[in-house]
């Protein structure tokens, strides 16, 4: 255990919900969002844990601009393609309630750095946090596995005691759920509004895929639901390591 902010869960003890678990107030919590729109697939358990007093620090990784459709609403270089995927990250935060300060986008792995410096520079001026959420390193997509690794590493170089809340994606390969928000259809239409946000997604996702990108996602917190076998009908799944752990 790495400090006392989720005393006394210990991983693979669980699954615990987070609606049964009461933690201590006003707590620093970052959220490490590889692409534009991963803050959103996790959004309901970032509105419990806001609406409990807790400050949010969300940092988009990258410009996500290979998601982006050349054309779509004129954006046709990298350029114009980052903008509007950042305007709809905007808007999407925006709706959710995060103070337009709590929301940096950083665009790693751009120029010689590879980012690190970037990322540890945010990281250390926040590094008084207790939750770190950001996605699973057992995941298909490249840029989750790189934004995994990147966070681990600068975690462990600043010493940081905070637990990493690893989360479930429509591309994770496998992985133990220690912790869970579930849901019904009321919050789940709240989470479809702020993932149709994402206009770039839902089009291309209804072109290429015949769903939307706000049916995608709900639909990984519906199986998640199913697979934990509790009485709402979709779930927020992750799971829990020491930030620092190497």
């Amino acid at each position: 255990m790495q400090g006392p902010f989720l005393e006394p869960l210990r991983p693979g003890d669980g699954p615990y919900s987070l609606r049964t678990l009461t933690l201590p107030p006003a707590r620093e919590i970052l959220v490490l969002a590889p692409h534009p729109d991963d803050f959103d697939a996790i959004a309901l358990t970032l509105r419990h844990l806001q609406a409990q007093g807790h400050a949010l620090h969300v940092a988009v990784l990258t410009r996500g601009t290979g998601g982006v459709e050349t054309g779509f609403e004129g954006a046709r270089d990298d350029a114009e393609k980052a903008a509007l995927r950042e305007a709809e990250q905007r808007e999407s935060c925006a709706l959710f309630g995060l103070p337009p300060d709590r929301l940096q986008f950083l665009r790693l792995w751009e120029g010689t750095d590879g980012g690190h410096a970037r990322l540890l520079a945010w990281m250390a001026e926040r590094k008084a946090a207790h939750l770190l959420f950001l996605p699973h390193g057992n995941d298909s997509n490249r840029t989750h596995r790189r934004t995994f690794e990147a966070a681990r590493a600068v975690a462990a170089d600043l010493g940081l005691h905070a637990w990493a809340c690893l989360n479930q994606d429509a591309k994770t390969v496998a992985m133990r759920v220690d912790l869970y928000l579930g849901f019904g259809e009321e919050e789940a239409a709240w989470k479809a509004r702020l993932l149709r946000c994402h206009r770039s997604q839902q089009e291309r996702n209804l072109r290429t895929r015949g769903q939307g990108f706000d049916a995608r996602v709900l639909e990984v917190n519906r199986q998640a639901a199913r697979s934990l076998a509790i009485d709402a009908p979709y779930a927020e799944a992750f799971e829990l390591l020491p930030a620092a752990q190497g």
